[in-house]
């Protein structure tokens, strides 16, 4: 089923750029191409995403240090080397690259990119990959940084920054940007992906506050609008569009939307990547990104295409290099925030993923404790709906860990891990543990 909501066209150009000049600051919307906007772009229907921890077929056990005794690290030539082995034969391809302090100790990339019927492009650090929901940790980034710049606390209300235009259903009062940011606001929507229009119905529609029911404010369930709703939010608290802005009901929600992902794409580009030494992230697929494939690899690929209608809860195309210039920047710079501030956003768990989800009103660890130290970390997945039971997605996926010992971890894939499927998280941390070590191990 296709699926193109566009708006027709009955107010003259000249009107649009009057509004737009009345209400839009420090953007560029171009009025011609409003009628064309596609609210929900047909590259979208029947495609799918990660749907957080719930996906994960492992227990991991936090496992604390022991006071006293010989701190465990990470032997990387070990750790290399098995995840390689686990990886090789279970997908399409895959780069991967270990960071301490910033520096590279471990790099490796296997197969291809696009493969040789797709014009061959081998997997290297700096090929970029649709990220998926690696793009709320880099949302979260930016809300955290907007948020302190503008004196707002994690516990002020959203509903300050919501446009007037839409209805607010029962109980929005209570949600506050945490929640968002954690995934306890309580909205739910119909689909996996939520455009513009499905995220204004879920503000309607409103939460519940009875604890007896599966969602309620508070509880963790893991949704894409979450993240989607705070482009809207960062856009408004920028002062790019006011909340009482109105375009005629005729074109609220399409210049909302053209607004809010341009505004936060603006936002994020200029305050996150820049000051990363980061170039060329896009919402958009360039020529030169990788391709999805199936596993076990068959002769079709799949470009999943342009994404800004999905950004801020996915969207970005970016690298290895690139992800990683971000968690270095963000963790022990100060150009995007003070490590201070970067460590209290984890420790909030905004913008990763918990491992272990508690029984209701048990505080939720945003990481996982091991040996080592605690670790964060933020999955991606994206893919799309095989024609048969029998036949598995084009995907792509992503990872980004933060490590004890200063390290970051991002491995990128273009296709599922195995047949039949493993949950990548489950993959690469299990290869992680089974690699901590007491004993002296030296790294190139």
């Amino acid at each position: 089923m296709k699926v193109s909501r566009r708006m027709p066209t009955r107010v003259s150009n000249q009107e649009l750029r009057r509004l737009l000049a009345k209400h839009v600051k420090d953007l560029t919307i171009d009025e011609k191409k409003i009628g064309k906007h596609a609210l929900r772009p047909e590259n979208t229907v029947n495609v799918f995403s990660d749907r957080g921890p719930q996906e994960s077929k492992l227990q991991f056990t936090p496992t604390r240090p022991v006071v006293g005794a010989v701190a465990h690290h990470l032997d990387v030539g070990a750790f290399g080397a098995a995840l390689h082995d686990k990886l090789k034969d279970n997908v399409a391809g895959y780069t991967v690259q270990l960071r301490q302090h910033g520096l590279a100790v471990f790099t490796a990339d296997w197969q291809w990119a696009k493969r040789p019927q797709d014009g061959t492009e081998s997997w290297t650090p700096d090929v970029q990959l649709h990220v998926a929901s690696v793009s709320k940790l880099i949302t979260a980034i930016a809300m955290t940084l907007l948020m302190s710049e503008k004196n707002i606390s994690p516990d002020a209300q959203i509903i300050d920054y919501l446009p007037d235009y839409w209805v607010k259903g029962p109980n929005i009062q209570y949600i506050v940007f945490r929640n968002l940011m954690n995934h306890t606001s309580g909205l739910t929507g119909p689909n996996d992906l939520q455009d513009f229009q499905e995220m204004k119905a879920a503000i309607a529609a409103g939460i519940s506050l009875d604890p007896n029911k599966g969602d309620h404010l508070g509880n963790y369930h893991y949704q894409n609008m979450n993240f989607g709703l705070c482009r809207i939010l960062l856009t408004v608290m920028n002062g790019n569009i006011s909340k009482g802005a109105n375009f005629t009901p005729l074109f609220n929600d399409t210049i909302w939307d053209m607004v809010t992902i341009a505004g936060y794409a603006q936002y994020t580009t200029n305050n996150v990547f820049r000051p990363a030494g980061v170039f060329g992230a896009t919402l958009d697929h360039p020529d030169s990104a990788a391709l999805a494939y199936r596993f076990p690899v068959d002769s079709t690929s799949w470009n999943s295409g342009t994404l800004e209608s999905m950004s801020a809860f996915a969207g970005w195309h970016l690298s290895v290099d690139q992800v990683l210039d971000v968690m270095g920047a963000f963790r022990r710079g100060r150009s995007i925030l003070t490590p201070e501030a970067a460590q209290q956003m984890l420790d909030n768990g905004f913008g990763v993923d918990p491992f272990v989800i508690p029984p209701p009103d048990v505080p939720i660890p945003p990481g996982l404790v091991t040996p080592a130290g605690e670790l964060y970390c933020k999955n991606g997945r994206w893919h799309d709906d095989p024609p048969s039971p029998q036949t598995s997605y084009h995907e792509e996926q992503s990872l980004a860990y933060f490590l004890p010992q200063d390290m970051e971890l991002v491995v990128l894939v273009n296709s599922p891990v195995g047949s039949p499927e493993e949950f990548f998280r489950d993959v690469v941390t299990q290869v992680y543990l089974n690699n901590l070590t007491t004993r002296l191990t030296i790294h190139p």
